[in-house]
């Protein structure tokens, strides 16, 4: 697929980003370039390829899943404009 710099033109309007005649003919042969190459990965077999989550191979250390508050209810609300009963308190919203 190849770009012309009236299509390079469109994507700089919808993207709002000025572009001039020089750089709208730059674009679109870096653009057609790129999709070129895509154009060639599509034709690479992959069908008995398994997907990957990343390139390198990672285990996740895992932690025990226990709920707990974190103990740290006065340093929450430490720096609260006003607080009461450990919560934080807000203007009324309602009457």
């Amino acid at each position: 697929m190849s770009l012309d710099t009236k299509a390079v033109a469109k994507i700089a309007k919808l993207a709002r980003i000025e572009v001039t005649d020089a750089e709208k003919e730059h674009f679109a042969r870096e653009i057609s370039g790129i999709l070129k190459w895509v154009e060639q990965l599509e034709e690479v077999n992959t069908d008995n390829v398994p997907q990957m989550t990343s390139v390198a191979v990672v285990k996740l250390p895992w932690r025990e899943d226990k709920v707990t508050d974190g103990n740290q209810q006065e340093a929450v609300v430490k720096n609260a404009p006003k607080s009461d009963y450990g919560c934080f308190v807000v203007p009324k919203v309602m009457e």
